[in-house]
Formats: C-alpha cells, sequence, structure tokens
C-alpha cells in the first residue's frame, strides 16, 4: 500500500476557481490576452485539468458569461424580492443591478464580456434569449413602454460608462440612476 500523498479531487472547486481565474483575466487584460495556460496557472490546474472542464477557450468563455448570468439573476431576484411594489419590479432590478456593474466599470469581467457580446455571434444570442426569457417571464409587471426605454437608457448609460476613458463621475452615475428609478416608479397605462 502506497503511503505517497494523494489530493482529493474536487471538481467543482476546480471549475469554480477556473470560472474565476477566467473572469478576473477577462476584467484585467480583455479577453484576447486570455490563453486557456494562464488560465490554468492562475487556478493552479494543469492545462490538461483546464481542458477537462472547457474544451476549449470558446468554452470557458461562454461559462463565464453563464456565470456572470446566473449571478445577474440571482442579484436581480434578491432586488426584486426587496421591491414591495409589483409593477416595474423587474425593471427597477435590472438597472439597479446594471447601475452596480457601471460603477465597477472596466473592472467588471462584464466590461470585457459585454464588448465581446457585440462581436460574438453566440454571446449575443445568447444575452438575446436570457432578456427575452426574463421579459416573458415578467410580462406582467413590465411590458409598458416606459419601462422598456429605462431598461434600454440603464444598457446605454453602462456602455457609455465603458468607453469613457475613466469612466462617468460617481455622482452623474447616482444622478442618472435617480432618474431612470423614478420613471420606473411612474405608472403608465
Amino acid at each position: 500500500m502506497s503511503k505517497a500523498h494523494r489530493r482529493e479531487k474536487q471538481p467543482d472547486a476546480v471549475r469554480r476557481s477556473l470560472l474565476d481565474q477566467a473572469a478576473r483575466h477577462a476584467a484585467e487584460d480583455g479577453l484576447g490576452a486570455i490563453t486557456l495556460q494562464s488560465v490554468a496557472d492562475a487556478a493552479h490546474v494543469t492545462k490538461g485539468g483546464l481542458l477537462h472542464h472547457f474544451p476549449s477557450k470558446q468554452a470557458l468563455i461562454e461559462a463565464v458569461f453563464e456565470d456572470l448570468l446566473t449571478t445577474l439573476d440571482d442579484e436581480i431576484d434578491r432586488l426584486m424580492d426587496a421591491d414591495s411594489v409589483a409593477q416595474g419590479s423587474f425593471t427597477r432590478a435590472y438597472v439597479a443591478a446594471f447601475f452596480e456593474v457601471a460603477r465597477d466599470g472596466d473592472a467588471s469581467p462584464w466590461a470585457a464580456l459585454s464588448v465581446s457580446c457585440m462581436t460574438d455571434a453566440k454571446l449575443r444570442a445568447r444575452w438575446s434569449q436570457w432578456m427575452h426569457e426574463r421579459l416573458e417571464r415578467h410580462t406582467a409587471t413590465d411590458s409598458t413602454p416606459h419601462l422598456a426605454i429605462a431598461r434600454y437608457a440603464a444598457d446605454g448609460i453602462w456602455l457609455a460608462n465603458l468607453t469613457e476613458i475613466s469612466g462617468l463621475p460617481a455622482g452623474e452615475l447616482d444622478r442618472l440612476h435617480d432618474q431612470i428609478k423614478t420613471m420606473t416608479s411612474t405608472v403608465k397605462p
């Protein structure tokens, strides 16, 4: 019987570390700078170990995107649960979540992935599907045109914040967020 040290396999922890490191690399250096080897090294696994979980760089990027969508879903659900007014609650939560991301600026993994979403058809299709599913789920409370305008305004502000050299000033982001929140609280037929 061998007494050699044997490391316990923890596939969920390894997968989580790989996703976290890929997201960190995307935020710090952009998606173009990500290599499978650099993510594997940062997660302290072999490249083969990474390939066991993600067979390609594209599969890894798509998994990071899905992970971020899950995080966004969780945050939106949390914000909706805290909202005492059903009408417009999804839109208010969506707007609040994206203003939080906007405050993170290019330090957010969303920064690199959102820019890639514009050029990567699979990521763009997945974003569109995610949004369509959410709007369908919340059609009873969030289907009015003024709420759609509020969501589009938040998207535009988020993108504008990414394209500014230093991002929009915090005070300006707060004022814009307050204005959009007011729009979502106004009941319109």
